[in-house]
Parts: structure tokens; sequence; C-alpha cells
């Protein structure tokens, strides 16, 4: 092991652990901005309560990972100077218009949402929460515009004084053809995280006795109704605040099922686009996939497949014929290149050496990010099913497999990145620069463990912080919405009951 195995993994960690947040981030809040929409335009109090709760949520998720996220561009400066120095021209870019539009926006108008209850008009303070999501959106994009040119490097030129990749066409940076297909990709896994998170919390309420509202309840209220979830008399009032949460625990089961679906449709549709530009600009990454040593034409999909164990040659596979050539080229006849003529080549191009990707990485981690997408939208359609005609999902094994619904698409997420990025190996920056030629020259291999470690710490308290506010406001339920009463006359300033919204 040296110090460039061990900043690979500290970038690898980092970078998978702050993208726990990120598609949630994004999801949520166009949904919170949804549920906001439906308040304003039908006064329903239903769609204000659930802003409230899954604006909380989504509060929660946004502060861990601006947190998380601050680590990565530290990083470039610490563990890859080499790399930073090289496209720093390029890549700083995108990343600046991010920063300094995009993260704007969207942290100004949600710190404007957070404050701006009963304080803004109706429709300013709704346009908050609408600007925050479309800079979050924004914000994702300049990213991945970033990322996409490692994948596909345009619009630069190489100057052979200092070594240096210098931006000449920005337009040409910011409309790569793998950007355009990778960010809609990318924002369909966001919805179907988001989605199954709204689902996965709304069972889990549905499952449980009647409660009261989680705040601007009396104790003596509270006990009452804990007390009637036990079979105790209830109060008509209880009865009615019970059928409410119901009420609104259905619909959000319903909307966050109907996002998940669409989601997941949009997923598979943008994969597909996605999968023929990277055929085009990365074939190796193709190849690496579905571990492809040979060209083949017409090429058949392998849903399972043991190698031998250094994975060059098949054992048993089961396989879909023409699939593979639908996928990479859009004709069920069409030619996919294999590992051992893409290697050739590259030697011929490039120089000797191995230009191979891990395989049984790239292998599993495109199957796993398949897998455990399909599989929220399996769970997401058996909602849909039992909800139907009004009913109210009882089943142990569906709440069950709702409790698990948001971790399949974050893990779907999760795997898609680890494919996309261990497919491009052994480059950095495709056809430009190799991932060792990238590194800190002047870093031991003891700093980088001392910062690995710190950071792997750091990162798992913060795991702990994260998710133990996430299940404590989720369990709390639905919030009162009920506006404090009015001072009485002559009541001064300082005995006036304080309100603010979260």
């Amino acid at each position: 092991m040296d110090a460039l195995d061990v900043a690979r993994w500290q970038f690898g960690v980092t970078t998978v652990y702050h993208f726990l947040f990120v598609p949630l981030t994004i999801g949520l809040s166009v949904l919170v901005a949804i549920l906001q929409t439906r308040w304003h335009r039908t006064g329903d109090p239903r769609y204000l309560r659930l802003t409230r709760f899954y604006g909380k949520l989504f509060l929660i998720n946004f502060a861990m990972g601006v947190v998380t996220g601050i680590v990565q561009e530290f990083q470039f400066g610490m563990n890859w100077s080499d790399y930073s120095r090289f496209v720093g021209d390029v890549f700083g870019a995108p990343l600046a218009i991010e920063a300094l539009l995009a993260f704007f926006l969207e942290s100004t108008f949600l710190g404007l949402w957070i404050f701006g209850w009963d304080r803004l008009p109706r429709r300013v303070h709704l346009a908050t929460i609408w600007a925050a999501a479309i800079g979050s959106t924004l914000s994702a994009y300049f990213i991945l515009a970033a990322n996409s040119w490692m994948q596909n490097p345009v619009g630069y030129r190489i100057n052979p004084d200092t070594g240096r990749a210098e931006l000449t066409d920005i337009v040409a940076v910011l409309t790569n053809k793998v950007t355009l297909v990778t960010f809609p990709h990318t924002l369909a896994g966001c919805f179907l995280v988001a989605g199954s998170l709204m689902v996965a919390v709304a069972l889990w309420h549905l499952r449980r006795p009647a409660t009261p509202p989680a705040t601007g309840t009396p104790p003596a209220a509270g006990a009452a109704q804990e007390s009637a979830g036990a079979g105790e008399e209830t109060t008509p009032e209880q009865r009615r605040t019970a059928e409410e949460n119901r009420s609104a625990y259905r619909f959000a089961a319903r909307f966050g099922a109907w996002v998940t679906l669409a989601a997941a449709v949009a997923v598979v549709l943008t994969g597909d686009l996605q999968g023929k530009i990277m055929t085009q600009v990365q074939p190796m990454k193709m190849a690496a996939a579905e571990a492809l040593y040979t060209t083949e034409q017409p090429a058949s999909f392998s849903v399972l497949t043991v190698g031998s164990l250094d994975g060059s040659r098949e054992l048993f596979a089961i396989k879909i014929p023409y699939l593979l050539s639908v996928l990479g080229t859009g004709d069920p006849n069409g030619e996919v290149r294999g590992i051992d003529d893409l290697q050739a080549q590259y030697v011929a191009e490039y120089g000797p050496g191995s230009y191979t990707p891990v395989i049984p990485v790239t292998y599993w981690s495109f199957r796993f990010m398949i897998g455990f997408g399909l599989a929220a939208a399996a769970i997401a359609a058996l909602v849909l099913w039992t909800q139907r005609r009004g009913r109210t999902p009882r089943s142990r094994w569906l709440i069950r497999a709702g409790l698990v619904m948001p971790l399949l698409p974050l893990a779907a997420n999760c795997f898609g990145w680890i494919f996309t990025e261990m497919g491009r190996q052994p480059w950095v920056v495709f056809g430009e620069m190799l991932t060792r030629d990238g590194v800190s020259r002047s870093v031991s291999l003891a700093e980088v463990l001392t910062s690995f470690t710190a950071f792997t710490l750091v990162y798992a308290t913060l795991a702990v912080v994260e998710v133990r506010l996430l299940l404590r406001y989720a369990r709390a339920g639905l919030p009162d919405t009920t506006p404090p009463p009015e001072p009485e006359p002559g009541t001064d300033d300082e005995n006036r009951p304080l309100a603010f919204a979260y």
C-alpha cells in the first residue's frame, strides 16, 4: 500500500458518504415545494402540515450535506495537487459558477423560507422554496458538468509550455453530451430516493396507533391520546385529529409512491441514453460493466456471471440475447467492443500499461445499481396496490419493506457513482491524465493515513447524528400548525408567546 492507494480510498469514502445526502436534498426540496404549492392553492391544512413535517427532514439533511461537502474541495489541494494543477483552469469554472450562483441561490432563499413563515406574503414565501429547489438542481448540474469533463474532455487545449489543460470554450464544457445525459439520470435518482423516504415515513405512521400532533399539544392532551391508542375512550376532537393524521399520511404514501415509480421509469429511460453515450466516449467502461473480453456482434447482457478468480474467463452465465447491443448501440445487432481489443488499442495510442478497470467492481456495481433501484420501484407499486379504493396499508411485511425502502435507491445511487468513477480507471481525466499522475507527490503515506483516519472518525460521528436526528423528527409526526392565540389587549411584548417555524 502506498500514498496513492490511501488517497483513492479517502476520496472514495468521503465522496460516497457526502453523496448519501445529495439525492435526498435535491429530491426533497422539490417535493416540499410541491406540497406547499398544493397548500397555497387549496388551503387544505394537510398539505401545510406535510410541508412543515418533510421540510424539517429536508433541512436536517441539507445541513449535513453542507458539512460533509466542505471536505471535498480540500482534498484536491491535500492529496491531488498535481491533478488540481492540471485541470484547475477548466475544472474550476463550473465549480465557481456552482458556488457563486447555484449554492448562494439555494442557501439564501432557503434561509428566507425558514424564517419567512408568517412574515412574508404567502406567494413570496412559496417562491422562496421553489428558488431554493431550483438552486439545488442547478448546483447538481454544474458539479456534473465538471465531473463529465473528466469522463469526456471537451472545450480545452493543452498548453505545451505548462503542460496544463486550459479552458477554451465554456459553452462546450457546460453542454458536454455526457453532462446532458448524466444530469437527468442523476435527477431521476434523486426523486427515487426522496419519494422512497416519503413513503417509508408515511407507512410507519400509518402502522402506529393514532398519535397527537408533534408540537403545540399540551401534555394532558398527549397523554389522553396515548391512552386512546391503547383502547381507552377518545374524545371527538382526538378522533378528528387522528383521522386527519391518517388522511395526510395516506396522501403522503400515495404521492411518494407515484414519485418513486415515475422516477424509476425516468431512470431507466435516461440510463438507456447514458449507456449509448458511454459506449461512444468510454467503450472500455461499457465492456467492463459486462465483463466482455471479446468483441461481440450481437452482444448479450448477462444477468449473472460466475467467472474465474482473475475475472478473465467465464464459467457460468445467465444471459439475455441482444440486450447489451441495444443498451450500447440501440441496434439489436450492434457491435460492442471487448476489453482485449480496447486494451490493445489503448496501448497503441497511449503507451504500455493496463487500461482495464477492476472488472468485479464494475460488473457488480452496475448490477447492484439496477437491482436496488428496481426493488424500490417494486415496493412503491405494492404500496399503491394496497391503497386502492381508499384502503390503508396494514401488512406487517409491507411496512417492513417500506422501512428499508429509502436505503435501496440510496444504495443504487452510490453503486452508480462507484461504477462511473471506477469504470474510468486508470484515468482521472480520460485520455489525458492517469490517476497515479494526479496524486500529490509531497504527501507521505503517514500523512494520508492520518487524514483518512480523521475524516472517517468525523464522518462516522456525523452519521450517528444524522440518523438520530432524522429518526427523532420522523417519529415526532405531523406538527400542529394551529396559529398561537392573539395576545390580549394590553399585553406587553415580553409576555407574548414566542412563535417560530422550526
